[in-house]
């Protein structure tokens, strides 16, 4: 490797095909220029070039960034260089259930204005609740047996009768558009508790009774959200907006 390059240089070796382009050589070469280094950037255009590198290197992998006379290595490499945390990819998070519910408020607020010209009325909350049942049904839909798989570690009904996982995100989605729209109250309110009362129960029963330590199928079923607290609110908010129903609609 050159031996006179300045201390703000880098030298990065990534894939660049016409079939391909890696991505973490991207991410690599935006890095790098966010922490003000001069990057010259070197593609690798073909499988035989790859190879060859990474022979002469003795690397498995690229990208690799080369800072001085020391080779930094992949991307991941490359953060822990300029000290970025990188998360393990089975890490517990709640980002996914703050996005949707962050969404699910600011669309709430969007329909109050489009209905009634103002932001906020008693039915805002009621809207809030209804599009969060319909995006967590959608996060449910993407891939219904993944998500049925997981459910089955802890709901009560669905280890009894395991067609129940697969039927819930439809109900989930379903009665949250029936009470969005205001119509068929007679079906929507009762599936909903129904599912509902099932769902806080069984994460009440697994998480505060039995101490067990599960991911949530919540958003899915490829999830790292931990089943806990958010799962019961999310259960116990259908519950209010079913009961809600019954009583006022």
């Amino acid at each position: 490797m050159p031996k006179d390059i300045s201390p703000k240089a880098a030298i990065l070796y990534r894939m660049v095909m016409t079939d391909h382009m890696c991505p973490y050589g991207l991410k690599s070469k935006d890095l790098l220029e966010r922490q003000g280094y001069a990057v010259d950037d070197r593609h690798l255009t073909s499988r035989e070039a790859v190879d060859a590198f990474k022979s002469e290197h003795g690397v498995k992998t690229t990208p690799q960034t080369f800072i001085g006379d020391k080779r930094i290595g992949g991307f991941e490499a490359l953060g822990t260089y300029f000290g970025k945390t990188t998360k393990a990819k089975d890490a517990t998070t709640y980002q996914p259930v703050i996005a949707i519910f962050s969404i699910a408020a600011l669309m709430a607020i969007s329909v109050t204005w489009l209905a009634f010209d103002t932001l906020f009325t008693g039915r805002t909350l009621a809207f809030f609740i209804a599009i969060a049942m319909i995006l967590l049904g959608l996060q449910k839909l993407q891939d219904v047996d993944r998500f049925a798989t997981m459910f089955l570690n802890y709901d009560l009904l669905a280890q009894r009768w395991v067609r129940y996982g697969y039927i819930y995100p439809f109900v989930e989605a379903g009665s949250g558009l029936l009470m969005l729209a205001g119509i068929l109250t007679w079906i929507a309110a009762p599936a909903a508790l129904f599912v509902a009362s099932i769902g806080a129960f069984s994460v009440f029963k697994a998480v505060y009774i039995d101490k067990r330590d599960l991911k949530c199928a919540c958003v899915g079923g490829d999830s790292n959200v931990p089943l806990g607290f958010v799962s019961l609110t999310e259960n116990l908010m259908m519950i209010g907006m079913a009961v809600w129903m019954l009583v006022f609609m």
